[in-house]
Parts: structure tokens; C-alpha cells; sequence
């Protein structure tokens, strides 16, 4: 799919002091960010439409962003004084159009998934305040719109300070992912304020992941003293060390800055996560019950190893190598397909408590109620049940590698992991 972007004569965006073509809206410069969006989006093509009246050097410095050159799919024209009203022209663009295309306003601020369903929704004529897909044989035949039937795309046009403010709690609002529950929202809830003011620093993603690690070790050494309140200090700070978890990948989402390293990061800090803490539980336990409480750590120790190795193994099997995100949505949409069988629907539903954004809250109360052991013990079990587990459906449904998958597949299973 084709998208249309046309940046206008600058005396029409001169609103204030600055220059709102860089206008920053959560790090990111304003034009920067409406075309990298277009390309998240899928599209195949961006055409840029240039005025003019402003030197085509100043484009170009758009378009070396590292956030567009790894694609390199934006195309650039010039026009003079191109209104979309105006069927002449787009007459003069005939040739440059696509069939059908989007057509993306400037300053629209959104996220990839709003932009790709917009092709989805029900429109008649052209609305050139926001995005909508439009037909060149619409655009060629018409020169005024009529108004817009059915739902607005979602987004905010960046008209002023306050739209440029209202258009970053939007988009940290919308940080998240398709396959976060109750928990996981309540999480970035909590999120969005340090999320919004970090997207202004030059903290990156992997820092913050960093961070969540150094918070880890503290809630790991607060374990490690078995006694009620020290534990209850621990699961606040491995609680905190989860929003952390949380913080990394919105911060990555909202300032384009994700990446398979930051992934496969992320997982490490993960697995490093539940070594100290299961490794600490085992020691504040040992010194409250004794020696087999050791035992029984070694077997959670191995357990958790095992179940992180087996998983990471079969991810780089089964995703691209530049998606690695791929792999929960891939297995998830598995799960769904063998729904007859009873051992799917169980894993199906009890997945999620795997995930670290459920399990801290989890941690928290069962520590708060002195049900330290009780995490212990099923921690246990369930660590040699996923290891076993996932070799059981690495055989079932993973024999081939790497999957064939569709487009519509592929954006599916990113939004979901």
C-alpha cells in the first residue's frame, strides 16, 4: 500500500516560534515520526510531496534519519502549492499515485497498528483532516470532499503545544500490546509517566532494561535475609524491577528504538530476573527451614535453566532472525489451532502467569500473606512442566523451521509478543 504525505507551504504550519516540521512529540520530530509511522505501518512506498518553496536540501536531512534509512522507502517529489482540494493537483501527480492510497496528514500522530487498519474502515470521499484511503479515480474526478462515514482513525493532529502534549499521552497511552491483559495494563498505567519523561532524555531502552536488572539484585538481596518483612521489601522491589520490564519496550515502541537485540536483551534480563530470584528464595528459605529447602532450590535452579535454554533455542528456530518477537504470537496462534486438545487449552490459559508482568503481581501477594514457600514449591513444578512442554510442542508444531507465515500473519504475531 501506497502512503501519501504532503508537507505544505511553511507560512501554513508557522504557528509560534519554532519550526514545527521538528517539532518534538516524545523524542521524536514530527515529520521523522509521520513517515517512520507509515513505514511500521507497512507501506510500500511513502511518497513524500515536497513545496517548492523550501530548499529540497531540507527534505533530505528528514530523510538521512536512522529511523527511515534502514527501509529506504520514503520517495520525494516536489509541487507547487498542493492542495488536496484542488483537483488539479493531484492531476499533476497522476502518474506517481497508486491506485489506491492512504493519505497520511503531516502532523497526524498514531501508531503503526491504527495507521494499517485504516484500509479496514468503511469511508466515502477523501477527508483531508486525517487519514483516510483514498481512490485515484476519487481524487481525479473530485474536487470537494465530502465528509467522512464511519470511525475515525485514531490519532492526534499536532497543531500547537497543547496538541503536541495531548498527542505524547496518546501515544504512551497506546504503548502497549494487542495480548496485555488486566495486569500488564494496570502495569503501564504505572508506566506512563516516567515512560513520557524518559522519552525526552537520551536514555535508551536497553538502559532502562539495565536498570530493572540492578533493581532485580536489590529485591534479591532483601530475599536472601528470610525473614517476613525483608521478603516483603524484596517482592515490592522485584515489583518495581517488573515496571522496569514494562518501561523498556513502551519506551522502545513509542521512539522507534526497538530492535532483535533489545529483544533478546530483554529475555536475558527476564531469565537473569528469575535465576536471583528463585537463587534468593532458596537461601532466605534455607535459613529459615534449613538444608533440604537447598534440594529443593537446586531442582527449581535446574528447572528454570533448562526452561529458559529450551525456549530461547526454539525462538531463534522458529522467528526470522530480524524478528524475533515473532515467537509468542507464532505460538500462541499454534495453541489456538489445536484448541480440541485439552493439553493446549490448559497451557493456553495458564501461559499468561509465565509472563513477568502477571507473576509480580502475583509474588507481591504471596509474600504479603507469608506464602513464600507456596512460590517456591509451584515455581518448582512449574519450571521442568515448561521445559518439558516446550520440547513437547517444539515437536508437535515447530518439525519445520523457519514457518511460512503470511504478511497479515507476521504483523499479527509482533503485536502480540
Amino acid at each position: 500500500m501506497q502512503v501519501v504525505v504532503v508537507v505544505p507551504e511553511p507560512t501554513v504550519v508557522a504557528y509560534g516560534s519554532k519550526a514545527r516540521f521538528t517539532q518534538e512529540v516524545c523524542g521524536v520530530g514530527l515529520l521523522i515520526r509521520t513517515l517512520a509511522t507509515a513505514q511500521r505501518a507497512g507501506a510500500d512506498e511513502v511518497l513524500l510531496i515536497w513545496p517548492q518553496t523550501m530548499p529540497v536540501a531540507d527534505a533530505q536531512s528528514f530523510l538521512q534519519s536512522p529511523l527511515l534509512t534502514k527501509k529506504g522507502n520514503v520517495r520525494l517529489l516536489q509541487a507547487e502549492n498542493f492542495d488536496p482540494n484542488a483537483q488539479s493537483s493531484w492531476v499533476h501527480l497522476e502518474h506517481q499515485l497508486e491506485d489506491q492510497f492512504i493519505w497520511l496528514p503531516w502532523n497526524w500522530v498514531t501508531y503503526a497498528r491504527a495507521l494499517g487498519a485504516i484500509p479496514k474502515l468503511k469511508q466515502s470521499s477523501p477527508d483531508w483532516t486525517g487519514p483516510t484511503l483514498v481512490s485515484k479515480t476519487a481524487v481525479l474526478s473530485e474536487a470537494n470532499p465530502r465528509p467522512r462515514i464511519g470511525p475515525v482513525p485514531e490519532g492526534v493532529a499536532v497543531t500547537s503545544d497543547d496538541t503536541a502534549k495531548a498527542a505524547e499521552r496518546f501515544l504512551v497511552a497506546r504503548s502497549g500490546k494487542v495480548s496485555d491483559g488486566v495486569h500488564s495494563s494496570f502495569n503501564r498505567r504505572l508506566c506512563r509517566p516516567a515512560v513520557r519523561w524518559l522519552s525526552h532524555t537520551s536514555i535508551t531502552p536497553n538502559a532502562v532494561t539495565f536498570g530493572g536488572v540492578v533493581v532485580t539484585i536489590f529485591s534479591a538481596i532483601a530475599f536472601a535475609r528470610g525473614n517476613y518483612w525483608s521478603c516483603v521489601v524484596g517482592a515490592l522491589l522485584f515489583f518495581a524491577a517488573g515496571l522496569f520490564d514494562e518501561m523498556d519496550g513502551m519506551l522502545a515502541r513509542i521512539k522507534f528504538a526497538d530492535s532483535p537485540f533489545g529483544t533478546y536483551l530483554e529475555s536475558f534480563a527476564d531469565s537473569l530476573s528469575y535465576v536471583l530470584l528463585f537463587g534468593a528464595i532458596t537461601i532466605g528459605l534455607y535459613r529459615q527451614y534449613g538444608s533440604r529447602e537447598l534440594w529443593v532450590g537446586a531442582a527449581l535452579l535446574i528447572g528454570t535453566v533448562l526452561a529458559l535454554l529450551v525456549t530461547t533455542l526454539q525462538r531463534k528456530r522458529v522467528t526470522r532472525a530480524d524478528h524475533p518477537t515473532e515467537y509468542l504470537g507464532n505460538f500462541y496462534r499454534e495453541l489456538e489451532r489445536d484448541s480440541s486438545n485439552w493439553i493446549s487449552r490448559a497451557v493456553r490459559q495458564a501461559h499468561g502467569f509465565e509472563r513477568r508482568g502477571i507473576m509480580i503481581h502475583y509474588i507481591v501477594l504471596f509474600t504479603v500473606l507469608g506464602g513464600v514457600p507456596v512460590i517456591f514449591y509451584l515455581a518448582t513444578i512449574g519450571s521442568h512442566l515448561t521445559w518439558t512442554l516446550v520440547l513437547y510442542y517444539n515437536h508437535k508444531f515447530f518439525k519445520q523451521a523457519p514457518m511460512a507465515i503470511s504478511l497479515n500473519e507476521i504483523h499479527t504475531s509482533q503485536e502480540a509478543s
